[in-house]
């Protein structure tokens, strides 16, 4: 009787949130559009081309597969009912996680095409076990090596307290460094800073003697001041069609998208601003969890003019071998450099000298997640150190702050 009424109280509890919080953007952005139509306005109903992710599809004879493409992604959004987060205790990351859900899309997007390949597509069904092994990695709990917890305590080592909203190029540097946890990834990630691909940065990450290790380039930028300056619109778009694109994380003004592609003057995204419930997908043998693994794919894309876009974004490739590092350098020169004065970016064999970079940061191990007492989440992996802030609640987070840090065993 008692575990019924937990079960009927909880249910209760889990409407009452979902009426607080209100309706999302995603759904109206992607499918709201066309209300009544019973057709959502995804992609246009013309004989154009549409390009995601480096594939090139006709809106009219290919619209399915594109779809089929699309909820192929990682879609991650805001969850709520996770374990408590920080010195304030967040459980849900609405309002200021936005970003961060960006930066995991396009980690789990290099994931999926390095180890399941850009021809791979999901089905409800899907248990491949190295699907599993990338989904499981971004749930929001202790085991998860790109939770929502990893990414927020890591940003405290760049001074961006629990709840506070991150940058583009912030997030990539976090990525960078939660990589270097999870050996089976096989994954480095380069930031390239200041608008410059170091080939010299590149080669000493990448390169073991004549082993290469597959890179995740991401590239941060700024293409304006309030508005993105559209000469740099026709290279932007060039970027998507390239084969090792894993698009870009970026966004509209003080709300984050993963771009994934563009159709005409549109580009196309997904949209992280949509609250669902934390959970797991684990092995996908319960229907439960079979329920949960659905809730990381969305079928329908949104559009958005890229005159629409914040002129600060970050474009990412994924180079798998060295010979394919080299293909994109050269379309990069010969055909995306040259198509705006100035250039998207530049590419330098070596470094400017006094260059501030972040290569320069002194890093912390991973920090420590501050779980409850009684947590039954025991399959954890190396945590040495956390960090503890003032500050205040999330939306209203004190940036000036510096954490401090406390070693524990």
């Amino acid at each position: 009787m008692l575990v019924i009424l937990a079960d009927q109280l909880t249910r209760i509890m889990e409407s009452v949130f979902e009426a607080y919080l209100g309706p999302d953007s995603v759904l109206a952005s992607a499918v709201g559009q066309a209300v009544g139509s019973g057709e959502p306005e995804d992609i246009p109903k013309r004989n154009t081309d549409v390009w995601v992710l480096g594939r090139r599809y006709n809106a009219i004879q290919e619209l399915e597969v594109i779809r089929r493409d699309i909820q192929s992604r990682l879609w991650c959004t805001y969850r709520h009912g996770f374990m408590p987060l920080g010195e304030v205790q967040l459980t849900t990351d609405r309002g200021w996680g936005c970003m961060l859900r960006c930066g995991q899309m396009v980690l789990a997007q290099a994931l999926i095409d390095l180890h399941l390949g850009r021809d791979w597509f999901w089905t409800p069904e899907c248990q491949d076990a190295t699907y599993l092994k990338i989904v499981n990695r971004f749930e929001d709990v202790r085991k998860s090596y790109y939770s929502i917890h990893q990414i927020a305590l890591m940003g405290e080592s760049q001074n961006k307290a629990v709840g506070e909203w991150l940058g583009p190029n912030t997030v990539a540097q976090i990525l960078k460094k939660l990589v270097l946890f999870d050996d089976w990834c096989s994954l480095v990630v380069h930031v390239a800073m200041d608008s410059t691909v170091v080939l010299d940065d590149v080669y000493s990450l990448c390169l073991e003697g004549d082993a290469w290790k597959p890179l995740l380039l991401i590239i941060p930028l700024r293409l304006g001041i309030s508005d993105i300056n559209p000469i740099y619109i026709p290279a932007l778009k060039r970027c998507l069609e390239l084969d090792s694109s894993c698009g870009m994380i970026g966004g509209r003004p003080n709300q984050a998208l993963y771009f994934l592609g563009y159709v005409e003057d549109e580009v196309l995204y997904l949209d992280p601003h949509t609250t669902q419930r934390t959970g797991v997908v684990g092995q996908k043998t319960s229907s439960g969890e079979q329920e949960h693994d659905e809730t990381y794919h969305q079928k329908h894309a949104a559009r958005l003019s890229f005159s629409a876009m914040d002129p600060s974004l970050a474009v990412c490739f994924l180079c798998k071998t060295s010979d394919s590092f080299q293909q994109l350098l050269e379309k990069l020169r010969q055909e995306v450099l040259g198509m705006c004065s100035p250039a998207l970016f530049e590419i330098s064999q070596t470094r400017a000298v006094d260059w501030d970079t972040a290569e320069d940061i002194e890093w912390p191990t991973m920090p420590d997640i501050d779980w409850p007492a009684g947590t039954s989440d025991s399959d954890s992996f190396a945590i040495v150190e956390e960090s503890v802030r003032d500050g205040d609640a999330a939306g209203t987070s004190s940036s000036g702050s510096k954490p401090s840090e406390r070693a524990v065993v």
